[in-house]
């Protein structure tokens, strides 16, 4: 059992999703919150030592991957995940207290948050000139410290009771079914299996040639090892030199996920291990009870085989 978490950073400011997202972990919740403005500060203040764990966006289901989250575990720090969290977003126009949609000339927002707002924006407010800000939170607060009644931010509910804002339009999304992915990462501990676990890694190849992908894939299929992901990214060493992020069903833990990974590591350049952790999802406990029943089961079994030995 990993002690708990003392400090928490998180992408700030406060009332961001990622901070809603923290919350709704109970234990972490009660731990010491620290936003930061950007990904990249969350990540150096744990690898520093400075915090026991981060929390951040790592995959949104309209705009795919959170590019600082996943560059900076592959490339700039060494972090695990300890685990994931899943939630719905549901984005709102927002606006000074007595501002109309007429008189917006300006929405901030995320890039992301924008991206996912495009219909209703081209339909409601399509002379507005789009801006970005470091979060949705930032561009409330910025929204409300400033005299600007001509502007508007797109941000959580929470971000408008903070920040003194009123909601415009509420669920302004495109996509109503959208949801984040978040990540709480930690420099050492990994959490021990839990029935129902995902494991991540980086895989780097030797060389860009014909059956590359295919040779590191049929590791997977040959064990029937279930990939939630899979993902090319760019190593920033040259133009069409990738490496692959992948996702995978199981934990460290388990043997065959094990033999899987030294394969790996023995064919390939390098294979950069970014944790392996409890899944989320609405099945997730059920899954793990099943797990924890089958295991228990199967121990017995054994262990009245063994009984009759000699």
């Amino acid at each position: 059992m990993n002690p708990p978490a003392t400090t928490v950073a998180y992408l700030g400011p406060p009332a961001t999703f990622t901070q809603e997202a923290l919350l709704t972990q109970e234990d972490l919740a009660l731990a010491e919150l620290r936003p930061f403005p950007t990904i990249t500060a969350v990540l150096e203040e744990v690898a520093s030592g400075r915090a026991d764990l981060g929390f951040v966006p790592v995959e949104n289901g309209i705009e795919g991957t959170v590019s600082a989250t996943i560059d900076g575990l592959i490339f700039d720090v060494d972090l695990y995940i300890q685990r994931e969290v899943v939630m719905d977003i549901h984005l709102h126009l927002m606006a000074k207290v007595g501002t109309t949609l007429g008189d917006i000339a300006r929405v901030s927002s995320y890039p992301h948050a924008l991206a996912q707002c495009q219909k209703f924006l081209a339909q409601q407010v399509p002379g507005a000139e789009q801006v970005a800000a470091n979060s949705t939170a930032d561009a409330a607060r910025l929204l409300g410290e400033s005299d600007a009644r001509d502007g508007a931010a797109i941000a959580p509910r929470l971000a408008a009771e903070r920040y003194g804002l009123a909601i415009l339009v509420e669920d302004v999304e495109d996509h109503p079914e959208n949801q984040t992915r978040f990540v709480a990462v930690a420099r050492e501990r990994v959490p021990e299996a839990s029935g129902h676990d995902k494991t991540s890694i980086v895989c780097f190849q030797r060389a860009d040639h014909p059956g590359s992908l295919h040779g590191i894939l049929g590791q997977f299929a040959a064990r029937n090892i279930n990939l939630t992901k899979l993902e090319s990214r760019p190593t920033k060493q040259g133009l069409g030199d990738y490496c692959f992020v992948i996702d995978l069903s199981g934990h460290l833990a388990d043997e065959v996920v094990a033999d899987c990974l030294r394969d790996l590591h023995a064919s390939l350049a390098g294979v950069k291990f970014l944790g392996s952790y409890p899944a989320a999802g609405a099945q997730g406990d059920h899954k793990r009870r099943q797990a924890d029943a089958a295991w228990q089961a199967a121990n017995e079994w054994l262990s009245g085989l063994r009984s009759s030995i000699g």
